[in-house]
């Protein structure tokens, strides 16, 4: 089963890409009735498949992808970290409008986990099978994810299913 799990974030706009964190690492946040904390290296092993980056998990709302170069994935000491080249479409314009507004929810992630520890009520994540990113124009579940828009090229290089909704 694919979960997909999401976070609100600080949001500027500039430009005509998104970055900032779909995950954060080690932060605890509460999923229903359980707690749940992503430890770094959870989603190392999958970052060279072909990622989506959609708006509200929905796929008929592409807006990137990692095979084609408009989606960078990496992870770092932060958590994963995204830079995204909007596409010319309307859905794009409006979450332009939105971040420059500072109305977007945040991010989110569609995973199926393929390691994880239960400790009582902590799930703990240690490795993921990442599916697709998105950006989130209401409630995510993670409140530590960051999206922001920008003008320049980044500076780093990186390289029939069921959902199970969770928000908060």
């Amino acid at each position: 089963m694919i979960e997909r799990r999401g976070a609100v974030s600080a949001v500027s706009a500039a430009g005509r890409r998104l970055t900032g964190y779909a995950a954060r690492f080690l932060v605890e946040t509460r999923i229903g009735s359980f707690r749940e904390v992503i430890r770094p290296g959870a989603f190392a092993d999958t970052l060279d498949r072909d990622i989506l980056a959609l708006v509200d998990h929905d796929p008929s709302q592409l807006l990137g992808r990692t095979r084609s170069g408009t989606l960078r994935l990496e992870e770092d000491d932060y958590g994963l970290a995204f830079d995204l080249a909007l596409p010319d479409t309307r859905a794009a314009a409006d979450l332009l409008a939105l971040a420059e507004r500072g109305d977007l929810g945040g991010m989110s992630f569609g995973f199926v986990a393929t390691d994880e520890d239960w400790n009582g009520d902590l799930r703990e994540i240690r490795a993921v099978d990442l599916h697709e990113i998105s950006v989130i124009q209401s409630w995510p579940a993670y409140e530590q994810t960051e999206i922001n828009v920008r003008h320049r090229p980044p500076q780093i290089m990186i390289f029939g299913r069921q959902w199970l909704e969770t928000c908060r």
